[in-house]
């Protein structure tokens, strides 16, 4: 049963992912709540799995002419470091504080999601 969940959590992981919100979003708590997996462990899975999420996000973007390369060194240089950086001190948080921090950045992202959402909703209702 639990291959089953992990193929479902995958999937709508992908499917997330590929609208643009984040696939960890719905991949890292089905791993550590449904699946009981370790919090380091789930988000370093998500991790993993967004490479090639991201490398065919990329390619299809460059397809569709929609990639900028003007000024992209001066984004990804600093994204990589912070990136490798802010890992480093995932890896030495305990489990518990990283949950709860990876809780906390939900809780904003849908509050701001939410304001974002807001005025799109009052256009509906006029």
């Amino acid at each position: 049963m639990s291959f089953i969940i992990f193929v479902i959590a995958g999937f709508f992981s992908g499917f997330i992912g590929g609208m643009g919100m984040g696939g960890g979003t719905v991949l890292i708590p089905a791993l550590t709540v449904l699946l009981g997996v370790e919090q380091h462990t789930a988000q370093a899975t998500n991790l993993i799995a967004f490479l090639p999420m991201a490398a065919f996000t990329l390619n299809v973007h460059k397809k569709n002419g929609l990639l900028k390369t003007q000024g992209l060194l001066s984004l990804v240089i600093p994204a990589l470091v912070t990136s490798v950086a802010a890992g480093f001190f995932a890896a030495l948080l305990p489990s518990v504080v990283l949950k709860k921090l990876f809780g906390a950045f939900l809780v904003l992202l849908s509050v701001k999601l939410f304001i974002d959402a807001k005025p799109n909703l009052s256009k509906l209702t006029s």
